[in-house]
């Protein structure tokens, strides 16, 4: 079982940017559709993006707006999200999500496909 660890949230001003990272462990990367999604407080969690286990597929939520980037690292183990334009709405905490696939190009939208979850990290944005 692959364990997740989010990092790189913090405080920043309106228009600034931030990478998050999602180190895996246990298993390697390339063996699981990875994922990040958001839950801001008092909304239902909402995805932001997927890669396949091969990394030649990728799919973004509606709200993204090019904003939101994948970032798949296989040497390093990781798969990061380069957030750019920050708004106040971005406010929230993000979430990486894994799940194991036999299929290299398949991609995945809704929470409940994902077995595996870090703990997140918080990201609040400052008009």
């Amino acid at each position: 079982q692959v364990q997740l660890v989010e990092s790189g949230g913090g405080l920043v001003q309106a228009g600034g940017s931030l990478r998050l990272s999602c180190a895996a462990s246990g298993r390697a990367v390339t063996t699981y559709a990875m994922a990040w999604f958001r839950q801001a407080p008092g909304k239902e969690r909402e995805f932001l993006g997927c890669i396949s286990r091969s990394g030649f597929q990728t799919a973004y939520g509606d709200s993204v707006n090019g904003r939101f980037t994948l970032i798949r690292d296989v040497a390093k183990n990781t798969l990061d999200l380069q957030i750019n334009s920050l708004n106040p709405d971005d406010t929230a905490v993000y979430y990486c999500a894994a799940k194991a696939t036999f299929s290299d190009i398949r991609v995945w939208k809704t929470d409940t496909a994902f077995p595996s979850w870090g703990q997140g990290t918080q990201v609040s944005v400052s008009s």
